[in-house]
């Protein structure tokens, strides 16, 4: 009784630390385009910008460069990765495979447990779609794919298309965006799942390979369009 007093004291969620909201301002600004491709990522440019001291711009540039969205040139040092067609096709062929199959195993072993959870992430992502933050659409498609592979069992397949979700969000932001999808990423999704909650296999692979082969055409045409507008020198941070 004595500790009645303390009930709804607990702190549910741990505060962001520096690095964390770092990382997501700098993901943001790639993603969105804000930060282009070979755009040179300056420290001391970074710390006056962020905010933030040399040591959290590190650390937040060694994370992002673990999700594939910064490398480290020889001479220019940290860089936004290159995201051109080719990147693209590779990481959209990639998805249609492990996806496909992952979509079709699901159908198949889809229990109770695997049910309620696509229901639930099916939803989130439908809320998602009306948010301004484009970070929480991210976020619920992520989770939506996740509940597909781990109930599909395909783990390992699952921890391949973690290490590439920088990248896919990136491609993401892009095709999103566009006007020229037939279909809304929405109703493609919706789709799947639906096929997956009606146990049918092949329908659920055949929605995964005619979401993604039309994202992966919008992509293409976007990337052709944005390099060959580009300027031919590289933009920079300094």
């Amino acid at each position: 009784m004595e500790n009645e007093q303390f009930i709804g004291l607990r702190i549910e969620h741990v505060p962001q630390t520096l690095r964390e909201i770092a990382i997501e301002r700098l993901r943001a600004a790639i993603m969105s385009g804000q930060l282009p491709s070979g755009y040179r990522l300056v420290e001391r440019t970074l710390v006056d910008q962020l905010g933030v001291s040399r040591s959290v711009v590190r650390e937040a540039i060694r994370y992002l460069e673990a999700e594939g969205l910064v490398e480290i040139m020889p001479r220019s040092g940290p860089v936004v990765a290159t995201l051109d067609r080719d990147t693209a096709r590779q990481i959209y062929d990639i998805r249609l495979r492990l996806e496909s199959a992952a979509a079709a195993d699901c159908a198949r072993f889809l229990d109770d447990r695997s049910r309620a959870a696509l229901s639930g992430a099916l939803k989130n992502l439908e809320e998602a779609f009306s948010s301004t933050d484009p970070q929480v659409l991210y976020d619920a498609t992520t989770r939506f794919y996740e509940v597909i592979f781990t109930s599909a069992g395909h783990h390992i397949a699952w921890e391949i298309v973690q290490r590439l979700n920088g990248r896919i969000s990136r491609l993401r932001a892009l095709t999103l965006a566009s006007k020229e999808r037939h279909v809304s990423g929405h109703a493609r999704m919706q789709r799947i799942a639906e096929a997956i909650l009606s146990r049918q296999p092949e329908t659920a692979a055949q929605a995964v390979r005619d979401h993604l082969t039309e994202a992966a055409m919008i992509a293409g045409r976007l990337l052709d369009a944005s390099e060959t507008s580009a300027p031919k020198k590289g933009k920079s941070g300094r």
